[in-house]
C-alpha cells in the first residue's frame, strides 16, 4: 500500500504541472491536484511534527485551508458547487468532476486518521479519471461513469464493511483515544480531528472550561444516566450488553470523558465513529457520528444524491451483501451492541436550501432502490442487534451561534435536562387517564394554524391493567416530558400544519400534510416559488422517497418550562426536535416509537401495560417484515400558541378538553400553566 501511494502521489505531482488535457478542464484538475498534494503535506507533517507540537495558529491556518472551498462567499467559485463546475465544464462532466472532488475532499478525517488506504484508493479513482482527458478534447461520459461506477462496486467491501466495524469495535479507537488522553484545557486539540473547527467548537470548548466539575458530572450522569433508564424501563438486560455508541459534536470533550468512565461502570465500552464522508456511507446530508461544524450546508445539500451518478440494483445488492457477510464476521460484537447515546447540539441559522438543478438527483427508478436499501438494511440489523434488545438515549445542548446570551441559555438547557420528573410522571398519569377513555383525539389549531386532526386511538380490552399512553419522563428522550402513542391508522384523518419548523437541520414553511386512514395523501410547503419543487423537498428529506408514510405516533408535549425558554431567548425556530416536540403536541410520520421492539412487554409507573404498540402497517411483520417498516420517524409539533384545542372524545362522545386556547385545563395538570403564566405568555 505504501508503494502505491507513493506512485499516486508522484504521478499527482506531474499533474498539478502539467498542460495535456483541453484548456476547459485543465484549471480543474490542477486545482484538485493542489488539493490532494497539501493533503500529502499533512500526511508529512503528521509524520514529521505530530499535532502536539504544532502552535494554534499553525493548525488554525491548515484547517482553513482545507476547507476553504467549501466556507463563504469561496464556495460560489468551487468545483465543489455543482452549479459552478457545470457552468465551466458542461452539464454531465460537470456534475462527474464536482462528485470526484467532493469524494477527494473525504481524504481530509483520512489523513488525520493515518488511513492510508483510503487516500490511495481516492488518488487513484482522480488519476484514472485524469487519463480519460488527456490527449482529447472531450472524453467519453460513459466511460467516466463506469470508472465512478466500479470505484463504488470495488471498494464497498472497503468503505462498507469498514463502517459496520467502526460501529461494533471499541478497538478503533482514534476518537476515544484523542477524549481521554488530550489535554482539555489546551484546545488545540480541536484540530487534531480532522473535522471542521468553527467558534461553535472552540468556544463551546471554551464555555465548558469556565463549568465546575460538579455541573459536567451533572450532565455527563443526566446522559448516562437516561441511557441506563432506558434499558431498565424496557425491561432489557443491560448487563448482557458491552459497547455503547456515542456520538457528539466537537467541543463537549469534558462531558464525554466523564461519560466515557460512567459507561465503563455499566460495563460498556464506546465505540466513536465519525460521520461519514464517503458517497457509499452517507446518508443524504445527515451527520451520524461525532462531527465538527458544518462548513457550508447548502454544499452537503447540493450532494445529498450524489449515488445517482452510479446507483443500480447490482450496486445495492452488493452492498447488502456486504453488509450480511460482514455482521457475520462480528456477529458475537454485534449481539453485544447496546445502541447509541446522542448528544445533540442547536442553535444554529435555520437552513433553507436552495435546490440547485445542476446538482445530481436521484431518478425515480432510483428513489425506489434506496427504499429497497433502507429496508433490506433494515431487517439485516436487526437480525444481528435485535431491535427488542437494544435501547438508546438523547440529550441536547445550545451553541454558541445561538446568539450573545448563548451561556445564560446553556444554564437553562442543564435545568431544562433536570426538571423534576416526578413532578411530571404525576401529572402526565393525569392526561393518560382521560386519553385512556377516548375514542380519538380532536387537534384543531387556531389562526392562521389550519391543523385539524381527529387522531384514532387504541380501544383497550383491560383498561384495569392496561393503558394506551407512555408516561415519559427523562430517560431515552431527554428533557421530560410527554405522553405518546402509536394511534390507530383507521378513521384518522385530517390535516396537520406548521408555519415554520425546522427537520433534521432543514428548514420547512408552512408545511401542510394530508392524512387519510392514518397515510399521508398530500403535502405541500413553501420553501419554492415553485409548488412541484417543494414537493420533491418534501418527499426527498421528510418522506425518504416513500409515496407515503403513515401517523407513526400521537404525543402531548408538557415541558411548558421549555416552550417559555424559547419564547424568552426567541429561539423556538432553533430548537431541535428532541426539546421541540415536548413544547405542543406533535405528530411523528414514519414506524412507531416501538418499531423493531414491538414484542417487549413496557409498563408505566404505575403498573399499567402499554398496549398501543403497533398499528395495522407494522404488525405486518409477523407475515413480510419488509411491509412493516420505513425506517425513519420524524417528529413534527405545534407549538401551545397555535393551539385552539386537544380534546379526549369517548365511544359515547363524551368530549373530555384536556387543552383550550393554549392552556391546560384538565384538573391536576394546571400545573403545567405557571411558565406559561408567570411569563405573560
Amino acid at each position: 500500500m505504501n508503494e502505491r501511494y507513493e506512485l499516486a502521489i508522484e504521478r499527482i505531482r506531474s499533474i498539478a504541472k502539467e498542460e495535456t488535457v483541453a484548456q476547459g478542464y485543465r484549471d480543474y484538475f490542477q486545482h484538485v491536484a493542489e488539493f490532494v498534494l497539501k493533503i500529502h503535506a499533512i500526511y508529512e507533517r503528521l509524520e514529521n511534527r505530530p499535532n502536539e507540537i504544532c502552535t494554534w495558529e499553525e493548525l488554525k491556518k491548515e484547517n482553513e485551508w482545507i476547507y476553504r472551498d467549501v466556507t463563504g462567499i469561496r464556495y460560489e467559485t468551487s468545483y465543489a458547487n455543482p452549479a459552478y463546475a457545470v457552468k465551466k465544464m458542461g452539464e454531465e462532466i460537470g456534475q462527474l468532476l464536482s462528485f470526484l472532488y467532493t469524494e477527494i475532499r473525504s481524504e481530509i478525517p483520512h489523513v488525520y486518521e493515518k488511513r492510508l488506504e483510503y487516500l490511495t484508493i481516492c488518488n487513484e479513482l482522480f488519476i484514472e479519471i485524469y487519463n480519460c482527458f488527456e490527449g482529447v478534447e472531450t472524453p467519453d461520459y460513459k466511460e467516466l461513469r463506469s470508472i465512478v461506477y466500479w470505484y463504488a462496486s470495488d471498494y464497498c467491501d472497503v468503505f462498507v464493511a469498514d463502517r459496520i466495524k467502526e460501529q461494533l469495535n471499541p478497538e478503533y479507537s482514534f476518537a476515544t483515544d484523542l477524549i481521554m488522553n488530550s489535554d482539555l484545557s489546551d484546545l488545540r486539540y480541536l484540530y487534531f480531528y480532522g473535522e471542521y473547527v468553527s467558534e461553535n467548537e472552540w468556544k463551546t470548548a471554551e464555555h465548558l472550561n469556565t463549568l465546575s466539575q460538579a455541573t459536567i458530572d451533572c450532565m455527563a450522569d443526566v446522559y448516562t444516566e437516561g441511557y441506563r433508564k432506558g434499558f431498565e424501563l424496557a425491561g432489557i438486560d443491560l448487563s448482557k450488553k458491552r459497547v455503547v455508541n456515542i456520538r457528539y459534536q466537537l467541543g463537549f470533550e469534558r462531558v464525554i470523558r466523564k461519560a466515557i468512565k460512567n459507561f465503563e461502570l455499566l460495563g460498556l465500552r464506546p465505540t466513536i465513529y465519525r460521520a461519514a464522508t464517503n458517497v457509499m456511507t452517507k446518508k443524504g446530508q445527515h451527520k451520524i457520528g461525532f462531527a465538527g461544524g458544518t462548513p457550508n450546508k447548502q454544499y452537503d445539500y447540493d450532494h445529498r444524491e450524489d449515488q445517482g451518478l452510479f446507483l443500480d440494483k447490482k450496486l445495492v445488492e452488493r452492498k447488502l451483501d456486504v453488509m450480511k457477510h460482514t455482521y457475520e464476521q462480528y456477529k458475537e460484537l454485534a449481539s453485544q451492541f447496546a445502541g447509541p447515546a446522542v448528544m445533540e447540539v442547536f442553535g444554529e441559522k435555520p437552513f433553507a436550501p436552495v435546490q440547485k438543478p445542476e446538482a445530481i438527483r436521484l431518478n425515480e427508478k432510483q428513489e425506489q432502490l434506496t427504499v429497497l436499501y433502507e429496508n433490506k438494511g433494515g431487517q439485516l440489523v436487526n437480525q444481528y442487534i435485535k431491535g427488542e434488545e437494544r435501547s438508546f438515549t438523547i440529550v441536547a445542548y445550545p451553541v454558541p451561534e445561538i446568539g450573545e446570551q448563548y451561556a445564560e441559555i446553556f444554564n437553562e438547557v442543564i435545568r431544562l435536562n433536570t426538571l423534576d420528573a416526578d413532578l411530571y410522571e404525576r401529572v402526565q398519569q393525569t392526561l393518560i387517564d382521560a386519553l385512556d377513555e377516548g375514542a380519538y383525539v380532536h387537534v384543531l389549531g387556531k389562526g392562521h394554524n389550519v391543523t385539524n386532526l381527529k387522531v384514532q386511538l387504541y380501544r383497550l380490552p383491560n383498561p384495569d391493567k392496561e393503558t394506551i399512553f407512555e408516561n415519559c419522563v427523562a430517560d431515552v428522550n431527554i428533557p421530560v416530558g410527554e405522553v405518546f402513542t402509536s394511534p390507530v391508522l383507521e378513521g384518522t384523518d385530517g390535516v396537520l400544519y406548521v408555519s415554520k419548523v425546522y427537520l433534521h437541520e432543514l428548514q420547512y414553511k408552512d408545511l401542510k400534510l394530508v392524512f387519510k386512514d392514518g397515510r399521508i395523501v398530500d403535502y405541500s410547503c413553501s420553501n419554492f416559488a415553485d409548488e412541484e419543487e417543494g414537493k420533491k423537498f418534501i418527499k426527498s428529506n421528510l418522506l425518504h422517497n416513500h409515496e407515503t408514510l403513515p401517523m407513526g405516533e400521537f404525543a402531548i408535549g408538557t415541558n411548558t418550562t421549555a416552550y417559555v425558554v424559547g419564547k424568552k431567548y426567541q429561539i423556538e425556530d432553533k430548537m431541535p426536535i428532541l426539546i421541540a416536540e415536548k413544547t405542543g403536541p406533535h405528530f411523528a410520520v414514519g414506524d412507531t416509537c416501538y418499531h423493531w421492539s414491538e414484542e417487549n412487554k413496557v409498563y408505566n409507573r404505575n403498573g399499567k401495560e402499554i398496549v398501543a404498540k403497533d398499528n395495522s402497517i407494522s404488525i405486518l411483520r409477523k407475515e413480510d417484515v419488509s411491509k412493516a417498516y420505513f425506517n425513519c420517524h420524524t417528529d413534527i409539533t405545534i407549538p401551545y400558541d397555535e393551539l385552539q384545542e386537544i380534546s379526549v372524545v369517548t365511544k359515547e362522545g363524551k368530549r373530555i378538553p384536556l387543552l383550550l386556547e393554549g392552556r391546560f385545563v384538565l384538573k391536576g395538570t394546571e400545573v403545567l400553566n405557571q411558565p406559561l403564566d408567570a411569563a405573560k405568555l
